[in-house]
């Protein structure tokens, strides 16, 4: 369905257009144009200067387009300012406004379907610019950092363990499979099979992680377990019926502060727009 664009969009409307628009067609010459084209050429001219003298990058059938949208759209790309690259937007600019005006001409701002979208959209925008104000006005400091990253080393506990499962659907598979167990099958082979399609192609492999990183029916049956062997009964979790194994435990090996900096300010930050949020909600009325 067509919509009429963002100004952002731009942006990748001229990136396409500067890259067709700068290159010569296949079998052209490099010559200047004929004169025949100089004079439209001189007035389109004319009426750009005075365009540009007015403050205005161009001026569409009596409305004008200003230079400061011009220099907004640039901002947003965060592409080289160049000469190039001001004339390819400033094209796609009056594009736009050509379409807007044909599109008011036909009243489809009007319509109600128009009008919800466009509210919509225009909600969004304000709503995150208001949450990176707020998120901006209380950056996190080092020291709420540093207090995060070792909370978090806290609840990683000091070890990390190595692991197999297999999850299935019904206690009835999973005590079928430690059966087979039992009996000599091999835990990868059995794993095939297994619903966690992650881990299935590895034969029930897990990566490395702490307890808390798994919901807690599997950690504290994970914990209990001897290296080597796996549980004697199946263990229920959300997500199914599990038969674990437990291959080794190592000391855990957090990475260092600064490897994890920008994610626990994300998380911080995250924390902080919930809290606004939350804090919005609480003050308001409600009916």
């Amino acid at each position: 369905m067509f919509r009429v664009l963002p100004i952002i969009a731009v942006a990748a409307l001229a990136a396409s257009a500067y890259a067709q628009d700068s290159a010569p067609a296949a079998g052209s010459s490099p010559t200047p144009a004929k004169a025949s084209a100089a004079a439209p050429a001189k007035d389109a001219a004319g009426a750009k200067d005075a365009a540009a003298a007015s403050g205005n990058i161009a001026v569409v059938n009596g409305k004008p387009i200003k230079r400061s949208e011009l220099d907004l759209v640039i901002r947003q790309i965060k592409q080289p300012d160049t000469p190039e690259l001001r004339a390819s937007l400033r094209q796609k600019l009056i594009e736009l406004e050509v379409l807007m005006q044909e599109a008011r001409r036909r009243k489809i701002p009007e319509r109600e379907d128009v009008k919800f979208q466009a509210d919509n959209a225009a909600r969004t925008v304000i709503i995150q610019a208001l949450l990176r104000e707020e998120i901006e006005q209380h950056k996190p400091t080092d020291a709420q950092i540093q207090a995060e990253y070792d909370r978090e080393r806290q609840v990683a506990g000091e070890k990390e363990y190595k692991a197999h499962h297999i999850l299935v659907d019904s206690e009835a598979q999973a005590k079928e499979i430690i059966a087979k167990l039992d009996k000599g099958d091999k835990f990868e082979d059995l794993a095939k099979g297994t619903k966690d399609v992650g881990s299935a192609a590895n034969g029930g492999e897990l990566d490395w992680a702490p307890p808390a990183a798994y919901v807690k029916p599997f950690s504290d049956a994970m914990v209990k377990l001897e290296k080597g062997k796996y549980t004697a009964a199946p263990v229920q979790s959300q997500f199914g019926w599990h038969v674990i194994r437990l291959d080794d435990v190592r000391p855990m090996q957090a990475p260092p502060l600064d490897q994890v900096r920008s994610h626990i300010v994300e998380a911080l930050q995250q924390q902080q727009a919930k809290e606004f949020v939350d804090s919005l909600m609480k003050k308001a009325t409600i009916k």
